[in-house]
C-alpha cells in the first residue's frame, strides 16, 4: 500500500509540478514547485509549506479535526502538491470553507495513535493543539519494528465526509 499509494503517487504529483512550473517558468514567471512530502522541521515533523492550509486559502476544502484538508467531494481523501508562481491565474476554488466536521469524532476515536485530539481548526492555533505529529511518528515507527507497513490512514478511511 504504502509503495503505490504513497510513494508513486507523491513521484507523479512531483512529475507534475515539475513539468507545469516549467510551463509557466517559459511564459516568464517565477516558480517555487513544492514537493509532495519532505519534513525539514524534525522536532515539529513538518515540511517548508503546509499543501493542506495553501489549498485550505484556495478555497478547495477545510482543514479537519484530523489536520487533513477535506474537499466537499473526496473527503481527506486526496493528495497534494503545490507550486508557487506570481503568474496571474484565476481562483479555480470557493471561498474559504468553515469546518463541517461538527461535533463528529470518528477520526480521534479511531486513531490508534491518540494523535487526534479532535478539536476544530482554528487559524490562531497551533497545530500541536489539534495533532500530535510526535505520536503519529512514534506510532508509525513502533509499525516498522514490528516487521509491518509503515502506513496507517485510519482517520482517512473513517471520515464521513466524500464518501461515494
Amino acid at each position: 500500500y504504502k509503495l503505490f499509494a504513497y510513494d508513486v503517487i507523491n513521484q507523479r504529483l512531483n512529475l507534475a509540478a515539475s513539468m507545469l512550473a516549467s510551463l509557466i517558468q517559459e511564459k516568464g514567471y517565477r516558480v517555487l514547485p513544492i514537493p509532495t512530502s519532505g519534513t525539514i522541521d524534525h522536532d515539529r515533523i513538518c515540511g517548508a509549506f503546509s499543501h493542506k492550509l495553501g489549498a485550505r486559502l484556495c478555497g478547495f476544502g477545510w482543514i479537519g479535526k484530523s489536520c487533513l484538508l477535506i474537499t466537499p467531494e473526496n473527503g481527506p481523501r486526496v493528495r497534494w502538491v503545490s507550486i508557487l508562481t506570481d503568474a496571474p491565474l484565476q481562483p479555480a476554488g470557493e471561498e474559504i470553507m468553515e469546518s463541517q466536521c461538527g461535533e463528529c469524532t470518528a477520526c480521534a476515536d479511531i486513531c490508534p495513535a491518540n494523535a487526534i485530539k479532535g478539536r476544530i481548526f482554528t487559524e490562531d492555533e497551533p497545530r500541536e493543539m489539534r495533532y500530535d505529529a510526535l505520536n503519529c511518528e512514534a506510532y508509525l515507527n513502533s509499525l516498522i519494528s514490528a516487521g509491518k507497513p509503515s502506513v496507517c490512514g485510519m482517520c482517512l478511511y473513517v471520515c464521513p465526509h466524500g464518501r461515494k
